[in-house]
């Protein structure tokens, strides 16, 4: 009966177009509105089949929170922004980011705002934003900086948030953040293993942390093993085609690489473009170790050495981590790195 009562009602929601409340929910559930709400904010004295039950009413009549009742009534807005740069997009890095919060988010009260900004422009304007707004509950902040002035007015006004890297001025802060010195170090043993000796390094640029952490692993690599590094004159930040041109040109030189490294997958499509337009073939004539988010790369030369950098578990753990900042769980217990996958 409930569910013939459901479908109706459901049906009738969409023909007036009139948006379904909790009353609406509490009559076709049979359940008090009070008993509804907690139901769905996931309230540990309400049984999973209730909610599970309210639930899927919710969802049959297509019911939204009325974000602006809520912030009216509890000073929340039930909103975590994640501010991300769209320069990445183009190997998926983005969505996949979305994904993995979005995963974690689905089972609470919280929705995720994409803040797009690009790494040209001032990396403050859309942190000020939404803390002159109040626009969110809590932040995700990507292309970290060791002093980062980011985190540290996040942290002045008391704004929950997590970022995707480390800082190294004395904050201490949530962050999930991949090892990439463990990354550099590992390519470079994987180089050396097939016989490479004169190693290049596409790093990111310097004034990001996770450029040290990545230059500090490819040292230690290069000392470990013997081998020279042959220096590359652009960074994963330097437009596409700009980077296929210096790697034409440095493997046109008198010195050329025999084995590189690059810290970033779309730029890895560049890096073999160059290989190629100077006559070389990756697997042949040089080897090339790269990170990726998604398996493209293989696709395009299977003879791409890669690392598989899980976007979407950091997703899944800023999200939780920005979730427990709001909850006032203290930071040095929301941080986490992930460790390289090498796809042998």
């Amino acid at each position: 009966m409930k569910e013939d009562n459901t479908r109706d009602l459901g049906s009738l929601a969409k023909e007036t177009k009139e948006r379904p409340t909790l009353k609406t929910i509490a009559f076709m559930t049979g359940l008090g509105i009070t008993t509804v709400s907690r139901a769905l904010k996931d309230a540990p004295d309400i049984g999973a089949e209730t909610k599970e039950r309210v639930r899927m009413v919710a969802r049959q009549l297509g019911y939204q929170p009325n974000r602006a009742g809520v912030r009216l009534r509890t000073g929340k807005t039930n909103v975590i922004a994640l501010v991300l740069s769209i320069d990445e997009e183009i190997m998926g890095f983005s969505s996949q980011m979305v994904f993995g919060i979005s995963e974690v988010l689905s089972g609470t009260p919280y929705h995720i705002v994409v803040t797009p900004h690009s790494h040209s422009k001032d990396p403050m304007q859309p942190v000020r934003y939404i803390l002159d707004t109040g626009s969110a509950d809590g932040v995700i902040i990507s292309r970290i900086e060791p002093d980062d002035a980011r985190v540290r007015l996040l942290a002045d006004q008391n704004m929950p948030f997590a970022t995707h890297g480390r800082t190294n001025a004395g904050l201490t802060h949530p962050f999930h953040d991949f090892d990439n010195e463990a990354f550099a170090r590992q390519a470079v043993e994987r180089l050396v293993a097939r016989g490479r000796r004169k190693l290049a390094l596409l790093q990111p640029p310097g004034k990001l942390t996770y450029y040290t952490h990545t230059r500090n692993g490819f040292l230690e690599g290069l000392k470990a093993c013997g081998a020279t590094e042959v220096p590359l004159t652009v960074t994963i930040d330097t437009p596409l085609a700009e980077i296929r041109d210096a790697v034409e040109a440095v493997m046109r030189s008198d010195n050329p690489p025999d084995g590189i490294v690059s810290s970033s997958g779309s730029s890895t499509i560049a890096v073999n473009a160059g290989i190629e337009a100077a006559g070389k073939r990756v697997g042949r004539d040089i080897d090339l170790v790269s990170k990726q988010s998604a398996p493209i790369l293989n696709w395009i030369r299977p003879e791409i050495i890669t690392a598989y950098e899980d976007v979407r578990l950091a997703g899944r753990e800023l999200a939780k981590a920005v979730i427990a900042s709001i909850d006032g769980v203290s930071p040095d217990m929301l941080q986490s790195i992930s460790q390289p996958i090498w796809e042998d």
